[in-house]
């Protein structure tokens, strides 16, 4: 970091050379070869961001569209809008509460909080048609454990190391999608400037960047979707590291409870 504060540069490279994921696979030794490959390795203050498909499919987070019988809300809904009512029913089996179901379009709130399209399950770059992926059972707890392991097998201290789970949202103000952390570790989730001051001496109050978010969008842009990228090195970016004995609350600490939630 810069004697200003301000990080002078930040170095995002994306890690190819990853196989189709299978149950069970270990995504550090994984990380660890792909580092290998391009003459990399993990240093202190790195930031390592992994898309939640590849960690969904190593827990095995996986469904076959054939082992579903939809219900009689997901036949319906689906010749509406001629949509597969098996993979509706997974999302709706998935959903802790429906948010808008309208113009073949499914929102739903997950049962970690998110509120998403289709509750995160998804279709795309599966290992074979028929099948859906649902996000990690636990993207933080994932987190942790990579954390961890990767930690170990590099050889560097646990608390100069954050791991980052990062999935694709749209957004109900804005077109395109972005992606944001739905998991992380080692890293505060939220930097805050309340009570800091701008340079006229105006104090802030309500100022909170989503530190997590920002580096999980980052990430994606060398992550290619059809180009078996699923893993970004983030190096240079002097993130909040969490105060000594802290307990790690993870991406969670990002997902708006109810009773400040003004749009539902």
């Amino acid at each position: 970091m810069s004697a200003s504060g301000i990080n002078a540069a930040v170095q995002i490279v994306g890690l190819a050379g990853f196989p189709e994921i299978a149950p069970g696979a270990s995504l550090v030794e994984l990380t660890l070869a792909a580092l290998s490959g391009q003459a990399l390795w993990l240093q202190p203050g790195d930031v390592v961001v992994y898309t939640s498909k590849i960690i969904a499919k190593a827990e095995g987070r996986i469904v076959a569209l054939a082992d579903v019988v939809p219900s009689s809300l997901a036949i319906t809904w689906a010749a509406t809008h001629a949509k597969d009512p098996r993979q509706v029913e997974v999302v709706l089996r998935e959903a802790r509460r429906i948010v808008r179901m309208d113009r073949g379009v499914l929102i739903a709130e997950t049962q970690h909080g998110f509120v998403c399209a289709n509750a995160g399950v998804d279709a795309s770059n599966t290992k074979q048609l028929g099948e859906v992926v649902l996000l990690p059972e636990d993207p933080d707890a994932s987190a942790r454990r990579l954390r961890q392991e990767l930690a170990a097998a590099a050889g560097i201290a646990l608390e100069d190391l954050a791991v980052i789970v990062s999935d694709t949202f749209g957004r109900p103000w804005r077109n395109g999608q972005t992606n944001v952390a739905i998991g992380a570790a080692g890293i505060a989730s939220v930097r805050s400037y309340a009570g800091e001051r701008d340079p006229t001496g105006y104090e802030l109050r309500a100022t909170e960047i989503a530190a997590v978010d920002e580096l999980a969008g980052a990430a994606e842009l060398v992550m290619h979707k059809l180009a078996r990228v699923p893993v970004a090195l983030i190096r240079g970016y002097d993130f909040p590291r969490l105060a000594a004995g802290a307990p790690d609350p993870g991406a969670a600490a990002l997902v708006r409870v109810a009773a400040s939630d003004f749009f539902r």
